[in-house]
């Protein structure tokens, strides 16, 4: 007998890679719900080699449903997470509601799959922000061989982030430059088309914007407190993938040749570090691909035990509906949950 499994923001960008991840993995499955909002019922969402017919998230009932995989904004979360928690159901959620929760433990796998027992407390699981997630996955085997003191990252960050109306955005941007005159912008504050924008998500008092707070608060409540972390957050001109320039000072020598061995050996990243012309990974080729790459990896001659490399991962697959894939897989094969009767 397998799981019964609801996607919830099922007809979104990260709704529709869940159900896509979840066929690619043959996840235990015997029932899959596509859930979404009462404007969406009856659309039709494709999964594997079938097709799924959307359901009112309103009107479903979640008794006897193992996992909810949410990806419906933080205002959804907020009301409907606790609800299908007290149900016996446990919520995924990839909004940034209950992140910082203290009893709803934020988890990515390959770095704090211990905490993940925490779920019981609300029936709930976080899901970190996209840049946070494929960062930490990189930092953590560096960090036990090091012990990282301050992190400074600049991230690039793909329009599908901010989701399909922004890819859209910079579509008929793109379109509008070359053919008859660009749209005004909508989604973004400014044009992103041939352009970069150095603002996510809303300004907070100190200056930082709440996608520059997030990273830093996640970074330490999933990997460690003492860690130091600024990062300037800016939005690019590409459809799908992240990418982070990166610079760590640790407390212990560590050389670029001994991160690059660590890093080989490290679940979730691949190495791709040639120092020679097209001898790194861009986005265009991180599209579509569960791992986390890391290449441009060198010694920082300004600091003592300084290292600066460069990491990219495809955000709607490991930032978001692959590592709330693996959670669930997590807490199945550690065997935490008990199936609904």
């Amino acid at each position: 007998m397998g799981y019964k499994v609801a996607v919830i923001g099922a007809t979104g960008n990260v709704g529709r890679e869940m159900l896509n991840i979840l066929a690619e993995r043959e996840f235990p499955a015997d029932e899959v719900s596509a859930i979404a909002s009462r404007r969406s019922m009856g659309r039709e969402v494709s999964f594997g080699d079938g097709r799924l017919k959307c359901q009112d998230l309103e009107q479903f009932d979640f008794r006897g449903v193992d996992f909810a995989l949410m990806s419906a904004g933080s205002a959804v979360a907020k009301e409907w997470a606790p609800k299908i928690g007290a149900q016996g159901c446990v919520v995924i959620d990839n909004s940034s509601c209950w992140r910082m929760d203290p009893d709803v433990p934020l988890i990515v796998p390959e770095v704090n799959a211990d905490a993940v027992v925490g779920f019981t407390k609300k029936n709930i699981v976080a899901n970190p922000n996209c840049s946070t997630a494929q960062l930490v996955v990189v930092l953590k085997p560096l960090h036990d061989r090091a012990k990282i003191k301050r992190v400074v990252v600049a991230t690039y960050q793909s329009v599908s982030g901010a989701g399909k109306e922004a890819m859209d955005e910079l579509w008929d941007q793109t379109k509008g430059i070359f053919v008859t005159n660009p749209p005004e912008p909508k989604a973004f504050t400014k044009q992103i088309a041939f352009n970069v924008i150095p603002h996510i998500d809303v300004f907070m008092e100190d200056g930082q914007t709440k996608e520059e707070w997030k990273m830093m608060a996640e970074t330490k409540k999933i990997l460690d407190p003492k860690i130091k972390l600024t990062a300037t957050c800016v939005r690019v001109p590409v459809f799908v993938g992240h990418s982070e320039a990166v610079n760590v000072e640790f407390e212990d020598p560590i050389t670029a040749a001994d991160a690059r061995r660590i890093l080989r050996e490290a679940p979730g990243v691949l190495v791709v570090d040639k120092r020679e012309p097209g001898g790194y990974v861009t986005p265009v080729e991180c599209v579509g691909d569960y791992a986390t790459y890391v290449s441009r990896i060198r010694e920082d001659q300004t600091v003592d035990n300084g290292l600066s490399f460069w990491v990219v991962s495809d955000n709607l697959r490991k930032g978001a509906a692959l590592n709330t894939v693996q959670i669930a897989e997590l807490i199945i094969n550690r065997n935490l949950l008990k199936k609904a009767a």
